[in-house]
């Protein structure tokens, strides 16, 4: 079992940024491959981000690339969204997932962990 726990949402202005992070606990983190999604409101859950174990592959919605920057610190158990460049239609809640075995996925039925989600809000 992993427990994960976002933090780091908040209240930003178009063109701000906001680092998202999320602690992992229990078994071997470097095992899983790690993902974002978020959930607007009124809306489905959607990729935004993934990693690999060793965070050499990454994989970005096409909405958020170059703008989003996925990371990961093994030695630490956590994961991070870097989101720069931000904008209204960024604004939903955020969730941290796990997913059991190396490589990156994107769809959400691949992962097996969850976190809580964090709320992020852009205002224009």
């Amino acid at each position: 079992q992993l427990q994960l726990v976002e933090s780091g949402g908040g209240l930003v202005q178009a063109g701000g940024s906001l680092r998202l992070s999320c602690a992992v606990s229990g078994r071997r983190f470097s095992s899983y491959a790690m993902g974002w999604f978020r959930q607007a409101p009124g809306r489905e859950r959607e990729f935004v981000a993934t990693i690999n174990w060793n965070g050499r592959s990454t994989r970005y919605a096409d909405s958020v690339k170059g703008r989003f920057t996925i990371a990961r610190d093994n030695a630490k158990d956590m994961v991070y969204l870097q989101m720069n460049s931000l904008k209204s239609e960024d604004t939903a809640v955020y969730y941290c997932a796990a997913k059991i075995g190396a490589a990156i996925r994107w769809d959400e039925a691949s992962y097996d962990y969850w976190g809580q989600g964090t709320q992020v809000t852009v205002s224009s």
